[in-house]
């Protein structure tokens, strides 16, 4: 016959087995609530400045209260081109921009993202970034610098127009002495080309323009140069260019406060870089695509296809300017022969894999667009 329980011993086990599940349970760290500042690069209504709200609350949401990261505009506290001193001073807790914003920093700065990366596209330079060397190139050249910051890579951008021009260029002598916007090594290279470059930020092209201090510029994509008012002063819009081709969002964090995080947390932010790449990637692709309709359909823009001969120029121009910038920088140099490895292999097994997608676009729709 077996032992009767008693309310005493019924008592016992029940918390032998409560103590039994809370030793089994995970242990995971509780902290009151870390919240951090960060401010992006872009205006408030780019559809920049939307991708870094949408990491914030990616990392918000699975924080679940412990971390919260506030994103406020470009200029709110600094200036876009002081972000990464602002942040590795601890002025703000984060950023989000690009990276090459800091060429004045170091000039090998501006490879992530500036020029034709030996034919590799956006996507390509993030797999040289995190598989190729990239990321401990660029952790060596912010050590050199004295810049204190944790950098998370991100977000392929799709290649960059040439540029909004107030009359559309058909052959390289058309670009000598137009006043042009631009940043990074794209400034050399379009200075090769003989334009009179003026780097500004996003917010103040389309001013400058709109006053004359600039005869054309370019930004990034339809979807910002649409919203930054672009369609209201230019008419034009040449397309594809390899002078930002291969361009990649950047995430920076002040170190200290990093480090201070718990395991946990940084793993959700590196998780949240991940998933917020590809996030990216497909609200471009469906934002991009439908602000293109929108500014033939509507804003009246004309575009043209940048000609064959001015991209052939940029190529040539980017080969004597890397040259030379090689020769005064070694660490631009590593960059440079680092990429050129990872571009060599991983070109060859794209180029030689991927179908031409043009082909098949274009027997179901239309045939390319016109030439200048």
């Amino acid at each position: 016959m077996s032992e009767a329980k008693t309310p005493r011993r019924r008592s016992l086990l029940k918390g032998a087995a409560v103590a039994g599940a809370a030793m089994s349970a995970p242990m995971v760290a509780v902290a009151q609530t870390t919240t951090m500042r960060f401010q992006s690069t872009w205006p408030a209504k780019d559809i920049f400045h939307e991708y870094a709200n949408d990491f914030a609350k990616k990392v918000n949401d699975m924080a679940g209260g412990r971390l919260k990261i506030e994103v406020l505009p470009s200029g709110a506290v600094v200036p876009a081109f002081q972000l990464l001193d602002a942040v590795a001073k601890g002025t703000l807790d984060g950023g989000h921009g690009v990276v090459a914003y800091h060429y004045g920093k170091n000039t090998a700065l501006a490879l992530w993202g500036s020029g034709p990366s030996f034919g590799m596209d956006s996507n390509m330079v993030l797999a040289w970034h995190y598989y190729g060397g990239g990321k401990a190139l660029l952790e060596e050249i912010y050590k050199s610098i004295n810049i204190d910051v944790v950098s998370f890579l991100y977000g392929p951008m799709a290649t960059q127009p040439l540029g909004w021009f107030k009359k559309p260029v058909a052959k390289v002598q058309d670009l000598k002495g137009l006043k042009f916007r631009t940043v990074g090594l794209a400034v050399d290279v379009f200075k090769e080309l003989g334009t009179a470059v003026n780097p500004l930020p996003g917010g103040e092209i389309v001013p400058a323009l709109d006053r004359g201090l600039l005869d054309a510029a370019e930004f990034n994509n339809a979807s910002s140069d649409r919203v930054l008012g672009f369609p209201d002063v230019v008419k034009n819009c040449m397309l594809q260019s390899f002078h930002q081709s291969g361009e990649q969002f950047e995430i920076l964090f002040n170190k200290g406060k990093y480090d201070a995080l718990p395991a946990e947390l940084k793993s959700i932010i590196d998780y949240a870089v991940q998933a917020s790449s590809a996030d990216m990637s497909w609200k471009g692709i469906h934002r991009n695509s439908q602000d293109y309709v929108e500014l033939k359909a509507k804003d009246k823009v004309k575009f043209y296809k940048t000609p064959d001969s001015i991209l052939q120029a940029q190529l040539n121009a980017w080969d004597k300017v890397t040259t030379e910038k090689s020769k005064e920088n070694a660490m631009f140099k590593k960059v440079m022969d680092s990429q050129r490895a990872f571009a060599e292999r991983a070109g060859a097994w794209q180029n030689d894999y991927s179908v031409d997608f043009k082909m098949a676009w274009n027997r179901y729709f239309r045939q390319p667009a016109k030439k200048a």
